[in-house]
């Protein structure tokens, strides 16, 4: 029988607060990035790339977030069971700079979306003008937002309901030619779309640590994003096939969604990046006992709204892949030791195992890899199942032959 808590995280709170991490420019962007891959009758390939690597990256964020309700542990606070305190700071400190990614991320694409709709205002200018909002609401809190969180979803799953009607019913076509990186339309979908809800694994036990039911919590939480990340997807696919659909503003201002869209961009930026500058927070008192976690939290976003304003968050692909290479097979051995093995192995073999995946990862991922530009011969080869299947599978494997800890 699942153990209640009393207080705490609602199941309710808990799909509430990621369905705003799913409705995110981030998530419709991926899908418009997937447009060109369905070229040449690859439209059935990307669709169920994108439903697969929801599924998958889903699954592994429901696991993450059920660890952190049953041990009531924060998700860096997590990692540090497998694999010590240093290991657990290492991916601390690779987390929180995820997250400031993550932040500078949204911040800029939610800009560059929102300018044009507001009769041209500056790129730098959106760009501190979301970033205030995201600090406004980290300032009221998780908890504190309350009835005006519930009415902000509210509103914003109204106005996604109509962007989706006017976008799925637009006039367009996706391209007739086109070509996926590697010339797997099915594989480029699937890493795309698992990238999403990975990205997310280092975050999940922030927000189900402290939930009055932790299974029900955290499969509230990983259904609800699973569902509505493989909408936005869609949303995003089907939008660039729109007159002007090569971007977000473009899409809205050929769909005639003028103010309604411009309420999409700052409300769906506002709620996903700030669970980014959160758990940015909540990492760094993992590092730190003694940080403010709110504080450092706002730090997080004045710097990523600094660094979308100065333009130095524009290889989003690249940014994907390199979330995806950490995380993906530090969430293997995390799982792998929380759910599967019956002793537990050291925290070097751990560490060991997470790097052996993080090889595996950027090996199979071939020239795409940032790491294929220093090493041309080794990097020549990409893994026609994709990159994140077989550093899971590394990871694990190295994981679950590990030897009895002293």
């Amino acid at each position: 029988m699942e153990e209640k808590h009393n207080d705490g995280l609602s199941v309710f709170g808990s799909g509430l607060i990621w369905f705003g991490a799913a409705v995110s420019i981030a998530e419709i962007e991926a899908g418009m990035q997937l447009a060109p891959a369905c070229g040449g009758g690859g439209t059935g390939a990307v669709a169920a790339g994108i439903l697969l690597g929801h599924l998958l990256g889903g699954g592994l964020l429901f696991l993450a977030a059920l660890l952190g309700a049953r041990t009531r542990r924060g998700a860096m606070d997590c990692a540090i069971i497998p694999f010590g305190r240093a290991g657990g700071g290492f991916f601390a400190i690779l987390n929180v700079a995820q997250l400031v990614g993550w932040t500078a991320v949204m911040v800029a694409q939610g800009a560059a979306a929102a300018a044009p709709l507001l009769g041209g205002v500056p790129f730098p200018a959106a760009c501190c003008g979301i970033g205030a909002l995201v600090a406004l609401w980290l300032f009221v809190g998780l908890r504190g937002v309350g009835r005006i969180n519930t009415v902000a979803m509210g509103l914003l799953f109204a106005l996604t309901v109509l962007l989706s009607f006017v976008v799925l019913g637009g006039k367009g076509s996706l391209p007739a030619e086109g070509a996926a990186p590697g010339g797997s339309a099915f594989w480029f979908a699937f890493e795309m779309a698992a990238a999403m809800p990975l990205s997310w694994l280092p975050l999940a036990a922030d927000y189900t640590k402290d939930a009055r039911r932790p299974v029900a919590a955290s499969a509230a939480a990983a259904g609800v994003y699973t569902l509505v990340s493989t909408w936005m997807y869609a949303v995003g696919l089907f939008a660039a096939a729109l007159p002007g659909g090569q971007t977000i503003a473009g899409a809205m201002q050929a769909a005639g969604l003028g103010a309604a869209g411009l309420l999409v961009i700052a409300f769906s930026t506002v709620t996903t990046t700030f669970l980014d500058a959160y758990s940015a927070g909540e990492s760094a008192k993992s590092l730190w006992r003694r940080i403010p976690a709110k504080g450092f939290a706002l730090a997080v976003c004045a710097a990523g709204s600094a660094m979308a304003a100065l333009g130095a968050m524009d290889r989003y692909l690249d940014f994907l892949y390199f979330i995806a290479s950490v995380f993906a097979p530090m969430a293997a051995v995390l799982l792998c030791d929380a759910y599967l093995r019956r002793r537990r192995a050291s925290a070097a073999w751990n560490f060991a195992a997470w790097a052996a995946g993080f090889a595996a990862y950027h090996l199979s991922l071939g020239p795409a890899s940032f790491f294929a530009a220093s090493f041309p011969t080794a990097f020549a080869w990409e893994c026609p199942a994709g990159a994140t299947l077989p550093a899971l599978a590394v990871s694990a494997a190295f994981a679950l032959l590990a030897p009895r800890a002293d």
